[in-house]
Formats: C-alpha cells, sequence, structure tokens
C-alpha cells in the first residue's frame, strides 16, 4: 500500500486581524454588536448548501426567514473570505474554495481516517463494492471516508454523507453497541427515507438486537432507492462502536453475497481497531 502523508502539517492559514473601525471584544470574547449572532447566521448560510450546489439569495433568505438583505449581507461576508463563491453567469451562490480547503485539512489530519485507509483500500479490491468510513455525529451518521468502485459511481452520484442512522447500515452496527446514542435516535424520531426506512422504536429495537447477534447491520434500499449496504463496528475495549466500515452497492448486488461481503467487512473492522488500540 501507498504510504499515506500528511500535507497539511505545513499548512498555515492566515488569520484576518481585525481592522481599524470594527467593534472591540468583550472580556469574554464576544463582539458587542451581537457578532456572535451573525457567526451563528453565517453557519446557518453554509448549512443551506449541505444538500443544493447553488442557491440564490432569495433561496438562502427564505431558508434561513430572513431578508434578502441579511442574506445578502452574509453571502457577501463568505465570499470575501472565499467560504462561498458567486457564479457571475447565473449570479447564483455555491460553497468556495476556501472551504474546501479547510475541510481537506480537517479531513487528512483524522486518526482514524489515517489508521483504516490501507484497509479500505484493500476492502475495496477484494470486494468490488464501494467502502465507507463512518463515524456517529449527534444521531446521524457521516461518512468521513467514501472509496468508489467503478461500477458504482453513477449508483453514488450526488449521494450526500450524512444519513440519520436508523437507516444506514452504519448507523444501525454503532448504535447497537452504544446504548446512549440508540436512545437518542429513538428519542429524536426516525424520519422516512424511503419506504424501507425504519420508523418505530420497536422496529429499530429489533433491528439492533440482530446486529447484536450477528455482528454486522445491513441496508437494504432503506437510505436510497435501488443501494444497499452491509457494515461491522469499529469497536474498542469496552465494547462501545466508535466507527463503522460497510460495503455499499445495488440491492441486488449486496443480497446476492450478503454472508461474503459481511465477513469481509468484519475482518476489515476488527483490523482497525486493532491499529488504532482502541
Amino acid at each position: 500500500m501507498v504510504a499515506i502523508t500528511d500535507p497539511a502539517r505545513s499548512a498555515r492559514i492566515p488569520v484576518q486581524r481585525r481592522t481599524q473601525g470594527e467593534p472591540p471584544e468583550t472580556a469574554d470574547g464576544a463582539l458587542r454588536d451581537g457578532g456572535l449572532r451573525s457567526v451563528g447566521a453565517a453557519l446557518d448560510v453554509l448549512e443551506c448548501f449541505a444538500l443544493e450546489e447553488e442557491l440564490g439569495v432569495s433561496d438562502v433568505a427564505r431558508r434561513l426567514g430572513v431578508a434578502k438583505s441579511t442574506a445578502h449581507r452574509l453571502l457577501s461576508a463568505l465570499c470575501a473570505r472565499g467560504l462561498t463563491e458567486k457564479d457571475p453567469a447565473t449570479r447564483q451562490y455555491r460553497l468556495g474554495m476556501h472551504l474546501v480547503e479547510l475541510g481537506q485539512i480537517a479531513h487528512s489530519r483524522l486518526e482514524l481516517r489515517k489508521a483504516a485507509f490501507p484497509m479500505l483500500e484493500e476492502l475495496r479490491e477484494v470486494s468490488g463494492c464501494t467502502v465507507h468510513l463512518s463515524i456517529p455525529d449527534g444521531v446521524d451518521v457521516l461518512q468521513i471516508e467514501r472509496l468508489e468502485s467503478i461500477r458504482a459511481i453513477p449508483l453514488m452520484a450526488h449521494v450526500r454523507r450524512r444519513w440519520p442512522l436508523h437507516a444506514t447500515s452504519s448507523g444501525k452496527v454503532i448504535a447497537a453497541f452504544d446504548p446512549g446514542l440508540a436512545a437518542a435516535r429513538a428519542a429524536a424520531g426516525f424520519p422516512p427515507c424511503t419506504e424501507r426506512t425504519i420508523r418505530s422504536a420497536d422496529e429499530f429495537g429489533r433491528a439492533l438486537e440482530q446486529v447484536r447477534r450477528t455482528g454486522y447491520a445491513t441496508n437494504l434500499s432503506e437510505a436510497k432507492d435501488g443501494a444497499a449496504s452491509v457494515a461491522a463496528p469499529v469497536r474498542d475495549r469496552s465494547g462501545r462502536s466508535r466507527a463503522a466500515i460497510s460495503l455499499v452497492g445495488s440491492t441486488a448486488e449486496i443480497a446476492r453475497d450478503l454472508g461474503r461481503q459481511a465477513q469481509l467487512v468484519t475482518v476489515a473492522a476488527r483490523k482497525v481497531a486493532q491499529c488504532l488500540g482502541v
């Protein structure tokens, strides 16, 4: 395997200093003019682009419930820092390259990803499937690495990386070995992604019990119609699941060879846990 380096170690991100005329900070670091509220509003703007590639000022204003002038000011401030950018032809906004840069730096510094990457590459080669490495985030799962197989590119095109954990094999396999996370998801409810998504606490509980018996979880068109996956947990010494590795393909592909795929992903997850020493 090719050695993985961390190019972000030498990266230097310039910090913009306060210029003359800007409001001073209070003793606790908050701006007197409500700057913390402005920061929160700017972050809300960025969240608008989680599922949309481009948005106009009116789109952002409607999503945030603010005036168009406020949305325009927020977008302009983000553009000035490279966090969003405006297409001069369409006059629509999208996420900017500096945000991509920061995301790649954060991504490259994840110890879990660095430890798992060689196993993920090997798993993709052996299985022929797309491979995901996922972690819990709130009551969702976040895919922090995705290695796509050639035949899966059309299936995975524009597929998001954050999902409610009850709708995915990775989420179910993490929740099965983390009671607190399972309880939090149950309290938050079970929003449907497809007709086959888990929709009740009883159904969720039965699914997690099945995972604990077999050691792996499946997802057959529960998050996306026509897509399926099988996942195994990366567990620490206490038995708690810290992450999950999954194989993803078409529903027919996963169902056809589920036993072998479950074995492959389980072995890979155990190897990652051993590498991490958790």
